[in-house]
């Protein structure tokens, strides 16, 4: 289950995760993101107990999507130890997606 997060819990969910995280940057009105969430969905069933997933809204957060420079949405940002270990930027198909997060596993 992908679940929503803000520039307040940010560093405790993310950051400090012991475990790999997948944050879905994304926005209401962009279309490729409407693409692309049904497949993080899908993946955060498919990696549960293994990664967690989170979506941040970036117009509500600004705090978070200046610090890591997301210029285009969607933006994946995969962390491990607390630091960002890849990006994806884009609606990419779910083997490509899956492809990133195992390359953090």
């Amino acid at each position: 289950m992908v679940k929503e997060i803000n520039d307040i819990d940010f560093e405790k969910l993310v950051i400090k995760s012991t475990q790999p995280v997948l944050v879905d940057m994304w926005a209401t009105w962009c279309v490729p993101c409407k693409m692309v969430a049904p497949v993080v969905e899908k993946l955060s069933g498919k990696y549960a107990g293994k990664v967690q997933f989170y979506k941040m809204d970036i117009d509500a957060n600004p705090k978070t999507t200046a610090s890591f420079r997301v210029m285009s949405i969607p933006t994946l940002l995969l962390f491990k130890n607390g630091k960002v270990a890849d990006m994806v930027v884009g609606a990419v198909p779910e083997r490509t997606l899956a492809s990133h997060i195992d390359a953090i596993l």
